[in-house]
């Protein structure tokens, strides 16, 4: 017999480490090829590791719950003398799809590698993960302040909520929390009392009441839209367009569209073309911030939120959406739409949104003022679209006619964008909407 090490597997470029949250298999559980062995999660989504090997479980080198590097043995299988007996690493099979940080409206995103510069390396042996690097670096926090932040992960690892807590703590007033390495707190001689921590509201529960835990991803989109209203003060801006040539035209080939393509157009695809021409013509909309740095960003990456079946929402990221005709983007927004509802997004696809478009409109939402996809700066929501009586000029003067209406909400952070640029952009969208060819070939 051989053994067989299995590695916990690549999720992407930007994921470094995953949480074991079940072990399906169990030491002495017969396994076939490409069974589930075990349930991890990211920040981004929820995988389930496949077997690359037939063969016996034999030890689980991981608890539930540990927090695992990419590359590192959690698993030994026992296989047959014919069997490889070298380690490789497993596939990550199509995982589930996990919050952003509202990833939302969702769902998601905190900077990533390229967009903040992280802190010096640490003079100690204690490990990081690149998101509480992240989150430190645009805090402002130094290496040393790190070491000094007490860890409740496992050997005492510092985890993104110890940090987040010791962040809210720190901005609120509240005392620091406690470390190993703690230096002697000097009392002034005129006393001034602390500021106290922020108090959670009190609630009444009543006999009837049902207490319900939020799942984990739910706990992802609540963190990730405390922090966005944390750090950016959100200002909305609305406009109303007129859409009617823009439904005329989708109704009049979405027939032909379907047989030749084999795919629906929906106005998704649509709304990103519009989005990603004013992005071309605002480019300061399209960046991040890093402290009193300003990153404006080469790619425009389009996020689009998406409900899922739980009902949470996540936001898988169009790549380079501006460099798809109308044809590439229907197809993307369908393949991920249809994934995201499947739970079968990859990690990458829920990473590297520069702008995000929410459609409150499929809830029969005529307009909404949705939280900013961090560390995106502005989110733009599209409502319903109505037929309402409008005035129109003509050449032979006003008239009354039946058009086809909607309203577009612009939340943007007011750190950087201004309300001329935020203003001027949504009305850019709403004027590329209007003006839509609707003799237009495709």
């Amino acid at each position: 017999m051989a053994q067989y090490e299995l590695l916990l597997p690549k999720m992407g470029e930007s994921v470094a480490e995953a949480t074991i949250i079940k072990w399906v298999k169990q030491p002495g559980d017969m396994i076939e090829l490409d069974d589930t062995i075990l349930e991890i999660a990211t920040d981004k989504v929820d995988s389930e590791v496949p077997s690359p090997i037939a063969g016996k479980l034999i030890k689980q080198l991981f608890k539930e719950d540990e927090v695992v590097q990419v590359g590192v043995v959690i698993a030994i299988i026992e296989t047959d003398a014919n069997a490889a007996a070298t380690p490789a690493e497993a596939p990550v099979a199509e995982p589930e799809a996990e919050v952003t940080t509202a990833e939302i409206p969702g769902t998601d995103q905190l900077p990533s590698n390229e967009e903040v510069q992280t802190p010096k390396q640490s003079s100690s042996d204690r490990f990081y993960s690149p998101l509480v690097k992240n989150i430190a670096a645009q805090e402002n926090i130094s290496m040393a302040e790190l070491d000094g932040i007490a860890g409740t992960g496992a050997e005492g690892r510092l985890t993104k909520d110890d940090l987040l807590n010791y962040i809210q703590q720190k901005t609120g007033g509240a005392a620091p929390i406690a470390t190993a390495t703690a230096a002697p707190v000097v009392t002034a001689v005129n006393h001034q009392p602390a500021p106290s921590k922020p108090v959670q509201p009190v609630v009444s529960v009543n006999g009837g009441d049902e207490i319900i835990e939020m799942d984990r991803m739910r706990k992802l989109i609540a963190d990730h839209m405390v922090m966005s209203k944390h750090n950016s003060p959100h200002v909305t801006s609305f406009v109303e367009a007129d859409v009617t040539n823009m439904v005329l035209w989708r109704e009049k080939v979405k027939r032909n569209f379907e047989k030749r393509e084999n795919e629906k157009i929906t106005f998704t695809p649509i709304f990103i073309e519009a989005v990603t021409k004013a992005i071309k013509d605002f480019p300061m909309i399209n960046v991040s911030v890093n402290g009193t740095q300003i990153i404006k960003k080469r790619d425009i990456n389009i996020g689009m939120a998406a409900a899922l079946p739980s009902g949470n929402l996540i936001v898988p990221v169009i790549k380079n959406a501006d460099q798809l005709n109308l044809v590439g983007l229907t197809k993307s927004v369908n393949d991920l739409a249809v994934r995201a509802r499947n739970s079968k997004l990859k990690p990458d696809e829920t990473q590297g949104g520069t702008f995000t478009l929410t459609n409150v409109g499929s809830f029969g939402n005529v307009m909404g003022t949705p939280i900013i996809n961090q560390p995106q700066v502005a989110i733009l929501a599209v409502g319903a679209i109505k037929k309402k009586p409008a005035v129109l000029e003509t050449e032979f003067g006003d008239v009354i006619a039946i058009r086809h209406m909607m309203f577009l909400s612009l939340s943007y952070d007011h750190r950087v964008v201004d309300g001329a640029l935020g203003g001027s952009f949504v009305r850019r969208v709403a004027d590329y909407l209007e003006s839509w060819d609707i003799n237009r070939e495709i």
